[in-house]
């Protein structure tokens, strides 16, 4: 829970994280996959996130406190949403209601507190231990849905180093892993650190739960 007060309470910081997560095939043998992600995030409605998945392609996400911008360099198209307000709601809004992925997304949140306190029905202290050289508090946790482990900084900015959770309740329980890096609760943020310019030649797509839905009838095939 300090962690949780700290984070949720820090209004901007800038982080790296290298992560990898589970495809479990038809067969049930697991596939990982990789992706490096560099957050920032300024509160009350800021936040950008800069993506590189394992193949090499590279999205760029953007809220600049009055829309959503995303851009995916591999396909060379781009989104765009109204932000409905500050970053917790946005967050809410861009997983719930536009479909996207967005790993740990409930670290970003100043109700983190909150969330844990809600979610969260038992917590073990495992060890103290060292990542990357640095003293960390070693706990592993239960919720309804998954099972997770979280390392954090020992003494007085208790961050989150290290995150696995495991899909109890998914087939063949999958596995998602974080590794936070280059920690900055300070960074060097301006206007255009939340600018998001498509590139030339990019084609503006809309989220796919932009896109009306048709009725049974209009499925249907044109037989000619």
């Amino acid at each position: 829970m300090r962690m949780a007060d700290f984070l949720g309470g820090t209004q901007r910081f800038s982080v790296t994280v290298r992560a990898g997560y589970d495809a479990v095939q038809k067969s049930g043998q697991k596939i990982e996959f990789g992706e490096i992600r560099k957050v920032t995030l300024s509160r009350p409605d800021r936040l950008r996130l800069e993506g590189e998945r394992s193949d090499g392609a590279k999205t760029l996400t953007v809220f600049n406190g009055k829309e959503i911008v995303l851009i995916d360099a591999a396909s060379n198209v781009y989104a765009t949403a109204p932000q409905p307000g500050g970053l917790d709601d946005t967050i809410v809004y861009f997983v719930k209601d536009l479909g996207m992925r967005l790993p740990l997304a409930v670290l970003l949140v100043s109700q983190l507190p909150a969330e844990l306190k809600d979610r969260v029905r038992s917590v073990d202290y495992v060890e103290k231990t060292s990542i990357n050289g640095s003293a960390s508090h070693h706990l592993a946790a239960r919720t309804d849905m998954v099972d997770f482990q979280i390392w954090v900084a020992d003494g007085d900015t208790p961050l989150p180093q290290r995150v696995v959770i495991t899909y109890k309740k998914d087939k063949g329980e999958p596995q998602f892993w974080a590794q936070f890096s280059d920690w900055n609760l300070a960074p060097a943020i301006s206007d255009s650190t939340f600018l998001a310019k498509p590139p030339d030649g990019a084609q503006k797509v809309a989220f796919a739960a932009q896109l009306p839905r048709l009725s049974p009838a209009a499925r249907k095939p044109i037989c000619g």
